[in-house]
């Protein structure tokens, strides 16, 4: 986004100055224009960094497909809208607080009525010698993001110092980068300012498990470079050395006051601009906020709430309102390497006379701790490894649950009651902490300004658009209280439907239906009878006819006759899109046992069709770079290898991980080789609601992670213990223990009944980790239908599974067969070849790089000017 020009504004019109352009200059410029500021004064902000505000909590998302722009905080047209000035890539290098004016580093001179700091914090690096040698890097920024993985490409081994909240964060990035990757605290436990000693302990298992070697009670004694000048090792102060390529400081943060401090402004003794509750400095025309300030309670606040509350405070000092800032909720959700770590109110006991309740499963990575006190009054907690009910429990923080705290730090299916609902939260309770929004504000969203869905509560008042974490008690309230309120919810599939995803399925089955015209014009609502129907329904009811279709008659191809319209992106050519345009191939390989000829193979195509390998974590080998008409070429010479698909673009079972297991493994108890390729081999094609994973591991050691997969196996000496509803992904959930002590044929037909209950019953695109939370009863109730035959449908579950079993065929041989399906394989609609013959397609940069265009499309007569990029 280019800087806005500056816009014409009267000799009488006032002018702020915002020095800072971050997430917490952001929300004082929305909070600005709320209160009708914008429209009386002239803003002028100036920006370090080259790109207006983005969401630095979410900076780590860069390395997994988010861009700079999906990051941004700036909706469009905002600073047009409000006529605000923002100059980007402009620092502020001083202030005259007597002529009242600021100078840019660019040599401009702007003078202010009112200046407003938010210059945020700096990284702080200890004092190390070497610290500055390459290869080291601080973790703030985007920029800082595209250095180290820039670096990373030549590096091997990566080391993170601090083990707080960033430091986790920089660690996940550079394993996902693919560097073997260490982590340095200096205290004895990691994130020692938000969990205490047991959820540190937890906190600990959970990383080292995922590959990650912590070095605790040591700190950094010096970076040392090897003979390139670059960094080498580093040597911590028990005088043991770390070998390292690359070396990330997130050793915490330091309020950036040095602008304030030339100025002359009151500075506090550790840092900080001095402010008081209006967020004033020690001069009453500038105001700072953020993580620069130092608030009226004699603490500067690292955390992105209280950044708000003070920039909305500042806001509305600004338009005469009364408005203070006494202190904030230091309440934190955050997902570290994919573990769900809070903590809330009280959080150490610090209070006189509170009593802490704790629940540990140090086998599942699970600490959960709540401070009471001496009335029962809910003081805080530390929630490591499930985090569910942190919403909840935050807002019942300073008054009395209830229910026990013992009943509510146990697990689901361990004898806790119920998830706490939303009518049982007093309305004063504060459900958004970052924009300190009430229950009761909810409440009146709905019933007093007409609000009838999250996304109108969140634009009325806010709540749910900072971390996020409180979206899910937000849409259990907006749904309580139009329910109290008499309204109808319409909890129909979309707008083409009236019925739920798990009515159509029973419609689909009951009545054989294999189309979804007829299904649309049948029992569809009215309005959209005689339609193309939605981009909601489609795949959903493509889906649906899928998993059913050797049962009802309809064809197992997906993309046979109508079907075809109906399905999502990558199933359109039975491949997964890749964010430059092209598509990436993964054949099955059961079990991750490969035969070196399978693998010569594989190799021999990545070369000659130039393709991108990765070896996946579901024990796979990706290929990536295929053009749409070379899909076909490229399976063709699979399959005849023996490969067949491995469906990883479909809503379908992607893998079933293992480990080695009894043959190789001096721990192994069974052959987990053996039950995952039979599982996967069983359930490949299963069309569900949203992709399966599933991992098998030998013995308790768990080197499959089966406890963080849709069903996972682990073995015993007596049999096999099958976990359900895990999730490793964006909403980490461990599994739950649905039967132990199995044998081999009861391990079978106990997943067979779980997958499809879960797939009758389950919404659209409801991974089994939500679905087994949402459903009535939870685990329970899912052990007594799978287990108990509570229903009494346990044959007929397994009788669905026995079809897709028979009627199982390879979507890719079956193309390949047929030269008509062969013919939605051209780079272009109107294509009359394969390729075109009138394109040439021209490498343009090394694929190893696949967030950049891999090809350039030029018309051989080069008639036409210009690049079109595919």
């Amino acid at each position: 986004m280019a800087a806005t020009p500056a816009t014409p504004t009267p000799a009488n019109r006032p002018t702020i100055v915002v020095v800072g352009h971050g997430m917490v200059a952001q929300r004082f410029l929305e909070a600005l224009a709320e209160g009708g500021t914008t429209a009386r004064a002239r803003i002028v902000v100036f920006g370090e960094e080259p790109r207006p505000a983005y969401d630095r909590v979410r900076l780590t998302s860069y390395f997994s497909g988010s861009t700079p722009e999906d990051l941004s905080m700036v909706e469009d047209g905002f600073l047009e809208r409000h006529g605000i000035e923002l100059r980007l890539g402009t620092p502020v290098v001083s202030i005259d607080t007597a002529a009242r004016t600021v100078a840019a580093e660019d040599g401009r001179v702007l003078a202010y009525d009112t200046l407003v700091l938010a210059t945020g914090s700096y990284p702080f690096v200890p004092p190390v010698p070497g610290s500055t040698t390459p290869g080291c890097f601080v973790y703030r920024t985007i920029e800082d993001l595209l250095a180290i993985e820039e670096y990373a490409r030549g590096a091997r081994v990566g080391a993170v110092v601090g083990g707080g909240l960033l430091g986790l964060e920089a660690a996940g990035a550079l394993k996902g980068l693919g560097l073997e990757t260490h982590i340095v605290e200096f205290a004895p436990r990691l994130m020692p300012v938000q969990v205490d000693e047991g959820g540190g302990a937890a906190l600990l298992r959970t990383v080292e498990g995922m590959g990650l070697t912590v070095h605790t009670g040591v700190g950094t004694q010096e970076i040392t470079a090897g003979d390139a000048g670059t960094v080498e090792a580093m040597r911590l102060s028990d005088g043991s050395a770390l070998a390292t390529d690359l070396v990330v400081f997130s050793a915490g943060v330091r309020p950036r006051d040095q602008l304030a401090r030339d100025a002359g402004l009151a500075v506090g003794e550790r840092g900080g601009i001095v402010v008081d509750e209006q967020c004033r400095t020690s001069d009453p025309d500038v105001f700072a906020i953020g993580e620069c300030a130092l608030a009226a309670d004699g603490r500067v606040y690292g955390l992105v709430a209280p950044g708000y509350e003070m920039a909305e405070t500042a806001a509305a000092a600004l338009a005469g309102e009364a408005a203070s800032f006494t202190g904030a909720d230091l309440s934190t959700k955050l997902k570290l390497l994919g573990v769900d770590v809070a903590s809330f109110g009280d959080a150490h006991g610090t209070t006189g006379g509170c009593l802490d309740v704790v629940y540990s499963d140090s086998r599942s990575g699970l600490y959960k701790k709540l401070v009471v006190g001496a009335d029962g009054t809910l003081l805080g907690g530390i929630l490591v490894g499930d985090a569910e009910q942190y919403g909840t429990l935050r807002a019942f923080t300073g008054s009395t649950p209830p229910v026990s705290a013992e009943q509510l730090v146990l697990p689901a299916g361990a004898g806790a009651p119920a998830a706490l609902g939303p009518a049982a939260l007093p309305d004063e309770a504060v459900v958004c902490s970052c924009h300190n929004v009430t229950k009761g504000a909810v409440r009146g969203a709905v019933a007093e300004h007409g609000c009838t869905s999250v996304p109108e509560v969140k634009k009325c008042t806010r709540a749910g658009t900072g971390c996020g974490s409180c979206v899910k008690v937000l849409g259990q309230l907006v749904n309580a209280e139009l329910e109290a309120s008499g309204v109808e919810i319409d909890t129909g599939l979309c707008g083409c439907f009236g019925q739920t995803r798990q009515e159509l399925y029973e419609i689909v089955h009951a009545l054989r239906l294999t189309s979804y015209r007829r299904l649309l014009d049948g029992y569809g609502r009215e309005a959209a009878r005689g339609g193309n129907g939605c981009e909601v329904c489609k795949p959903a009811v493509g889906s649906i006819i899928a998993s059913l279709a050797p049962t009802i008659g309809a064809s197992g191809y997906v993309l046979e006759g109508e079907q075809a319209a109906l399905q999502d992106t990558n199933d359109h050519f039975l491949a997964n899109l890749q964010r430059n345009g092209s598509y990436s191939v993964v054949p099955r390989i059961p079990g991750g046992e490969i035969t070196p000829e399978k693998l010569i193979v594989i190799g021999e195509v990545a070369r000659e069709f130039g393709l991108y390998t990765k070896i996946t974590g579901g024990q796979r080998i990706d290929l990536f770079g295929a053009r749409v008409d070379q899909l076909p070429q490229i399976w063709g010479r699979l399959v005849d290898a023996g490969f067949e698909s491995g469906h990883a673009y479909g809503k379908a079972l992607r893998t079933v991980k293992s480990c080695v297991g009894e043959t190789w493994c001096r721990y192994g108890v069974q052959d987990s080789v053996r039950m995952a390729i039979d599982l996967e081999l069983r359930y490949r094609g299963l069309r569900s609601p949203h992709k399966l994973k599933s991992a098998v591991s030998g013995c308790q050691r768990e080197c499959a992670e089966a406890q963080s997969k849709d069903f996972g196996v682990i073995a015993t000496a007596k049999g096999w213990n099958l976990y359900v509803g895990g999730n490793g992904g964006a909403t980490p959930r461990h599994a739950d223990l649905l039967a132990q002590d199995l044998g081999d044929e009861e391990l079978v037909r106990l997943i067979d009944r779980f997958l499809m209950f879960y797939i009758r019953t389950a919404d659209r695109l409801e991974r089994t980790s939500a679905w087994l939370e949402r459903i009535e009863g939870g685990l329970d109730h899912v052990r007594d239908v799978v287990v108990r035959d509570s229903l009494g449908i346990c044959a007929e579950l397994e009788s669905l599974m026995a079809d897709h079993v028979a009627g199982y065929r390879d979507e890719w041989a079956e193309t390949l067969d047929d030269p008509e399906r062969l013919t939605r394989f051209v780079s272009f609609v109107n294509a009359p070849g394969v390729p075109d013959p009138t394109v040439r397609f021209v490498p343009e940069r090394d694929q190893v790089k696949p967030d950049l265009p891999l090809l350039t499309i030029r018309p051989l007569d080069d008639a036409l000017e210009g690049t079109a990029q595919r």
